[in-house]
């Protein structure tokens, strides 16, 4: 239930003044997964808005893969460690745009737009169960000459780093997994309210938005972003599988799970009481009055990292 979160003020539209952005890029014209060509049109201007106030240089690309043509941003000196940044669901690279200046200090950053999803790289939607989203993310790797990655991911990215991280352990260097799907099932009380609320517009989607931000503010742009992708974007439908015990006991690596002490939709003690016995490595950090859209996580993260580098 992640909706995009660009992390600052959205400006209106102008050409850009910083980084690389080409205007050639196609958008993807994908009808099935938006409600209307202009809802698409909509959710992609204020995407480029964003990339056109990227708050440090970048370049942006477009690589193939066996499941589709996937969308990256790439920030960082190049060379740098490399790091990884996927999204949830209902969102794209644009949630990252508050954070990357940090992560881009130190690493090569690459945002990647997970497919089917509101953003830039091919709308097909591979399933869940079995190796699709782990061989995606191996392909894209593969494309970006990143032989071993730290990886980020929120909600549904979250889930797709953990997909990758079983399935390749040896190349991902560390996880930090911000309230990650696939460890315990959802909440289903959260279901419960957001079904009616999803049938009531743009004042349905405002509530759904309190419920996943908690009591985290957010300029009102970014409100009326999160609104735009709800009420013009196709949500996929299902449950995201959750991991075996045979599979989290792969995750040797540093791994941190940043969870919200008001996450709707996620149990924090839970997730942490399944991960404790299986992940040695564990770090866990409750971030008080934050709901399941985590935002402004980049200084926890980089903490995370620098804390696990030394040992």
């Amino acid at each position: 239930m992640t909706r995009l979160l660009a992390g600052h003020r959205l400006p209106s539209r102008r050409l850009i003044s910083q980084g690389v952005f080409s205007p050639e890029v196609k958008h993807v014209n994908a009808q099935s997964i938006y409600k209307s060509p202009e809802g698409e049109k909509a959710i992609m201007d204020v995407y480029d808005s964003v990339l056109a106030r990227w708050p440090v240089p970048y370049q942006v690309r477009t690589v193939s893969t066996r499941h589709g043509d996937t969308f990256v941003i790439v920030s960082g000196e190049e060379g740098a460690p490399p790091l990884v940044l996927l999204h949830g669901a209902g969102s794209n690279s644009a949630f990252w745009a508050g954070d990357v200046a940090e992560y881009s200090r130190q690493h090569r950053v690459y945002a990647v737009d997970l497919l089917g999803e509101p953003g830039k790289s091919a709308p097909n939607r591979p399933a869940w169960d079995g190796p699709a989203y782990a061989e995606w993310l191996e392909d894209v790797l593969d494309a970006l000459k990143a032989d071993r990655a730290i990886l980020i991911g929120q909600s549904q990215g979250g889930w797709t780093a953990l997909k990758f991280a079983v399935y390749k352990p040896e190349r991902a260097a560390k996880l930090a997994l911000l309230s990650p799907g696939g460890i315990v099932p959802d909440k289903m009380s959260f279901i419960a309210r957001v079904i009616p609320l999803s049938f009531l517009g743009k004042w349905g989607a405002r509530r759904i938005n309190r419920l996943v931000l908690a009591g985290q503010p957010v300029p009102p742009e970014v409100d009326d972003a999160m609104t735009l992708i709800m009420t013009q974007f196709k949500s996929r439908i299902g449950t995201l599988p959750i991991f075996t015990d045979d599979e989290l006991r792969r995750l040797t690596m540093p791994v941190l799970l940043l969870m919200g002490e008001k996450d709707a939709l996620r149990d924090a003690d839970k997730i942490a009481a399944r991960l404790g016995p299986l992940v040695p490595q564990l770090t866990m950090t409750v971030l008080p009055e934050a709901g399941h859209a985590l935002t402004h996580t980049a200084k926890n993260i980089s903490n995370f990292l620098e804390i696990s580098r030394r040992k």
